[in-house]
């Protein structure tokens, strides 16, 4: 079992269509995709798993017959949002932390209310856009665990962002196989980097804000 997995795994990694055509392997990948979205939207350590690319391949397999189009839809879309609350979840753990307390405490009040004002204001679009970056997509949700108090609310901005997110890369990935074969693969190819480079712009910029604000401290002493 966990080797077939593992092959699984290793052909949507590697978008290796030869073996995800094989008779049988629908279950096994239902179950590894729906895996990999509920990580990566979950937990910050599995932000570099390809997921964007992995659900426009799914959309791909559903256009040739490999995967029914609704149950993947609802997989992937119940895992997306599953995968949201589990980082919501963290967000309220962590700030019941003294430290976080402390962290959050000297932030002034008023920069504060202006973070929960956009949260509260613009939350839907935040987690839509967040989705399509990594780090970001689970990182977002965390944050709003701390500051958003309405599960209700977080709930509505999840589900549906989820459910948008799913529908626009499932129908770019159901829409490949009708395509010239150069733009599909031009189109898989983009998709396939594009959360690399999202990953590489965003671990680069902590990298030279830390930097930076080193560099102010050493200037200050």
């Amino acid at each position: 079992m966990l080797d077939s997995i593992s092959t699984i795994l290793m052909a949507l990694w590697h978008q290796d269509f030869a073996a995800l055509l094989a008779p049988g392997s629908a279950t096994l990948i239902y179950m590894v995709v729906g895996g990999l979205i509920l990580l990566e939207s979950g937990f910050i350590p599995a932000a570099p798993f390809p997921c964007d690319s992995v659900v426009v391949l799914s959309g791909t397999l559903a256009a040739v017959g490999v995967l029914n189009p609704l149950a993947i839809l609802a997989v992937i879309i119940i895992c997306a949002a599953l995968g949201s609350w589990l980082a919501y979840l963290q967000g309220r753990w962590l700030n019941r932390l003294p430290r976080v307390q402390s962290w959050v405490n000297a932030v002034p009040s008023n920069r504060l209310a202006t973070v929960d004002k956009l949260l509260m204001r613009h939350g839907l679009v935040a987690l839509f856009t967040a989705r399509f970056i990594p780090v970001v997509r689970s990182l977002l949700p965390l944050m709003m665990g701390m500051r958003v108090s309405e599960a209700p609310k977080f709930h509505y901005f999840s589900w549906l962002s989820a459910v948008l997110w799913t529908f626009l890369l499932v129908g770019i990935g159901f829409s490949l196989p009708s395509l010239p074969e150069p733009i599909s693969k031009a189109v898989t190819m983009g998709l396939m980097a594009a959360p690399v480079i999202t990953l590489t712009i965003a671990v680069s910029s902590a990298i030279i804000f830390k930097v930076r604000k080193m560099m102010q401290n050493r200037s200050v002493q």
